[in-house]
This record gives C-alpha cells, sequence and structure tokens, in this order.
C-alpha cells in the first residue's frame, strides 16, 4: 500500500530541496531519518519533516508499522514564485525572486525495485555468419 505526503510552497529554492533529497530514494524510512537528522542545512529539517508526516500517515491511517516502510518516490517541484522590487539608484529598480518549492513524499511497504527493468535488445535476431 502506498502512502502519499505533500509538503507545498516551501520557503527554499527547488535545487537547494534536490540536494538533500538526493541518496535517499529506495531507502527504509528509519535509514533516511538517520541520515537528515545529523544535517545541519535548512532543506534536511523539512524533508525530515515530510517523511515523518508519511510514516505517521502510513502508521495511523493505514495500519502500517514503520519499520517495514520504504521510501518508494521523493519528488522536489518548483513551486509560484514571490515577486518583489528593490530600489536602486537612479531611480531604478530590481527584481527580487523569492523561490519556492514543492515536495512530495511517497511511501510502500513493499521492497522497491533497485534496478529498473532493461530494454529489450533491438537488434535482429539472426546470426551474424563468421
Amino acid at each position: 500500500m502506498k502512502v502519499i505526503a505533500r509538503s507545498r510552497n516551501l520557503a527554499i529554492s527547488a535545487q537547494k530541496l534536490r540536494l538533500q533529497i538526493d541518496g535517499i530514494g529506495g531507502q527504509r524510512v528509519e535509514t533516511a531519518l538517520q541520515q537528515l537528522a545529523v544535517r545541519s542545512q535548512k532543506g534536511a529539517g523539512m524533508v525530515f519533516d515530510t517523511i515523518s508526516s508519511a510514516s505517521a500517515n502510513a502508521e495511523n491511517n493505514n495500519n502500517l508499522k514503520r519499520e517495514t516502510l520504504f521510501i518508494d518516490e521523493i519528488r522536489v517541484d518548483e513551486g509560484a514564485k514571490l515577486k518583489r522590487w528593490r530600489p536602486r539608484s537612479r531611480g531604478m529598480t530590481a527584481p527580487i525572486t523569492h523561490q519556492r518549492a514543492h515536495l512530495k513524499v511517497v511511501l510502500s511497504d513493499q521492497t522497491p525495485n533497485a534496478k529498473p527493468a532493461t530494454a529489450k535488445d533491438t537488434k535482429s535476431k539472426k546470426e551474424v555468419k563468421k
């Protein structure tokens, strides 16, 4: 069974948040939370909270054990940008954009596939004569 948790409009850029989720996908929830707990970056705390929320949803709503949960999918998308203006010299202005990000975590109680399925050989099956 899959459980989804989303955090929307996080006050961080998607690029900074993606640095925190690299290498977490496919791991057990407890292992991922331990790795995130020791990181000092702002984005690590946001990812930690979202994964914790998803595991709490799985425990309370679906009666799943936290020890059996894996991170099936974790994705960061860009959110809406807040556009502001800053005054500059000679009556001009300069734009300021505040980045936002959306985080989606999907947990599953089934073991994730380590390697994606390989594509079939597209070459012809005729044997080459030597």
